[in-house]
């Protein structure tokens, strides 16, 4: 991880959630490492290596942001696959 990973994958989630409509738009080209779902992993990462302590401030935040992501985005209805964390399995709106 790098200094400010943290501020940066927030900053990501803060700019998307700020977007209008219900769901979460998909992007017309994808953008590696830009995309919501880099940042997702991000903050897993960084869980798996703070203090107890730090770990449960953050791990509110996270849950608070899976609330918004899986609220603003839909079940994929076709096979689910085991790469990456629950939040891939996501689809958004176009």
């Amino acid at each position: 991880m790098w200094p400010g990973a943290v501020a940066d994958a927030l900053a990501c989630f803060e700019w998307a959630f700020r977007q209008p409509g219900r769901y979460l738009n998909a992007s017309q080209v994808w953008q590696p490492g830009l995309e919501v779902e880099y940042a997702r992993d991000d903050l897993e990462e960084v869980l798996l290596h703070l203090p107890r302590g730090a770990q449960r401030d953050l791990d509110r935040l996270v849950a608070r942001i899976d609330d918004e992501f899986e609220r603003r985005t839909l079940p994929n209805p076709g096979p689910a696959f085991a790469v990456g964390g629950w939040w891939w399995s996501r689809i958004r709106e176009h």
